[in-house]
């Protein structure tokens, strides 16, 4: 295809994330949602289109969508693709469509920051620094329309595209705000974070990440704040799901009663929709592998190859593949727990409803086991295991202001004992003796004894290396008062001043 003058005059300059849009030399942009925008360019010549893109997210990614607009003021016409249930849960598309259609006001974002809030149902922020009178020139003189299917955003772009309109201002370009993580050193490889509800293990896992993950660039025209080999255990999460009052987590009941049936269940193949999690668990290798393995257990309940698989060894030549991989289902001591990896996770977003989703599969195998055979299972601990556990730069704000508010309450709330146990000190014919009880029914397991409260320490801490830290902390300061008081003569108490 020979590039015309006009073709030129008219090619997108995008200023953000230009690695994940589709340019051309038209004067209408495409915004397909969470319809992979191959396959709308696939039907359409590059001189019907200005550019092509997903929108994910309502509060992360219109923001940047608009910046680009002004910075191509040749756009004229926009084609918004709202056609999926991840689009109706996600909200971005609608959101969108409500800046053009009800505007926006003056207000907070959720971290605080004064911005433009959208006049909409769903959260959508526009940066601050874009003036009113700019956006509105935007929605007044962009001419936009929504679509319900593929076939509609093409018939739409295809009428917009035999129209011509000069552009309706000069490329516009703000400054952006930025922010600036701090970082403590800490271990790179292999982290292990327990809490009882999700919605507790989240805030641990931004926590532990904010503070020592490092930062790398993305494959996503940004930069993400990276742990590798993230284990989280949450072990009580009741079966209803539990949401903090006021709800912090990035989703409310409503998304999760959507989002599990996409674990849950089968879907046929969509145009544009390259899987769900629950295809590939049902149907995409030919068998029901939730069903193959409910039997699988109540014929070998203890067995250790309840596997569920995602990934498809084809997957590195089609693009696209599951972040989630590989779930084990094990039963031990009358005990269903569950155990999802993932090669690539975010944190932030979307680990609450991966976690809540597989809670949910979780609870579904053990119902079916009861309800088919002699085994009335306790639902045990939910695991993942994130290869990848990472925030993306865009919710940085977002996760500083979550750990500000919530990290130390959650810290507060350490009523759960060290499965490493109770330890007993006392002062006996001149020695430090420290003695192990197993938690709950203070079976002896251990004792150690000396002058030295380091070298103690050191012990205990060697012989049980899972030891909380906090329990670590303390034992550190209750021997250093124990050596005070072998040295002195007076009198040792545990847990006394």
């Amino acid at each position: 295809m020979t590039v015309t003058g006009e073709a030129v005059r008219f090619k997108y300059n995008a200023l953000y994330k230009p690695n994940q849009l589709i340019c051309g030399y038209g004067q209408t942009a495409i915004i397909t949602g969470w319809t992979v925008k191959q396959a709308i360019a696939k039907k359409l010549e590059p001189h019907l289109y200005a550019v092509i893109g997903q929108l994910y997210s309502p509060t992360r990614g219109i923001s940047l969508l608009i910046r680009n607009l002004l910075a191509n003021p040749h756009v004229r016409y926009l084609v918004v693709l709202n056609a999926t249930k991840e689009d109706k849960n996600a909200g971005g598309c609608a959101c969108l469509l409500d800046f053009f259609r009800n505007g926006f006001t003056r207000g907070k974002s959720d971290t605080g920051r004064d911005c433009w809030v959208i006049n909409s149902e769903i959260p959508g922020y526009i940066d601050i620094e874009i003036p009113e009178t700019v956006l509105e020139q935007l929605r007044s003189l962009v001419e936009w329309k929504e679509a319900r299917s593929i076939a509609e955003a093409i018939s739409s772009t295809q009428t917009f595209g035999l129209e011509k309109a000069e552009p309706w201002s000069v490329p516009l370009e703000y400054p952006m705000p930025t922010v600036i993580p701090t970082i403590l050193p800490g271990t790179r490889y292999g982290h292990r974070i327990e809490g009882k509800t999700i919605a507790e293990t989240w805030v641990k896992i931004i926590h532990r990440i904010k503070t020592t993950g490092t930062i790398r660039p993305t494959g996503y025209d940004g930069k993400w704040q990276e742990l590798i080999d993230l284990m989280a255990v949450v072990t009580d999460e009741p079966s209803e799901f539990y949401f903090p009052e006021p709800n912090y987590l990035p989703i409310d009941p409503a998304f999760i009663a959507e989002y599990i049936s996409q674990i849950l269940d089968d879907s046929p193949h969509r145009e544009g929709v390259k899987y769900t999690y629950g295809q590939r668990l049902r149907s995409w290798f030919g068998r029901d592998q939730i069903e193959q393995l409910i039997q699988k257990l109540i014929g070998e309940i203890d067995a250790a190859s309840g596997v569920m698989t995602l990934w498809d060894v084809r997957d590195h030549d089609m693009g696209g593949s599951p972040c989630l991989n590989h779930i084990w289902v094990r039963v031990v001591e009358n005990e269903l727990s569950l155990t999802a990896i993932f090669r690539s996770n975010d944190m932030f977003s979307a680990w609450p409803a991966n976690a809540m989703g597989l809670r949910a599969l979780q609870q579904h195998i053990r119902d079916e086991i009861a309800n088919r055979s002699e085994y009335d299972l306790k639902i045990g601990p939910l695991i993942t295991l994130s290869q990848s556990a990472h925030i993306y730069d865009d919710t940085w704000e977002n996760a500083d202001k979550l750990i500000e508010q919530q990290y130390a309450d959650i810290c507060k709330n350490l009523d759960y004992l060290d499965p490493s146990g109770n330890f007993l000190i006392e002062i006996t014919d001149q020695q430090i003796v420290v003695t192990q009880m197993t938690p709950g029914s203070g079976e002896v397991v251990s004792c150690y004894s000396g002058q030295n409260h380091l070298k103690l320490l050191r012990e205990v801490c060697a012989t049980s290396p899972a030891i909380r830290p906090d329990h670590a902390g303390y034992l550190g300061m209750e021997l250093q008062k124990a050596a005070d008081c072998l040295k002195s003569g007076k009198k040792y108490v545990q847990d006394r001043d």
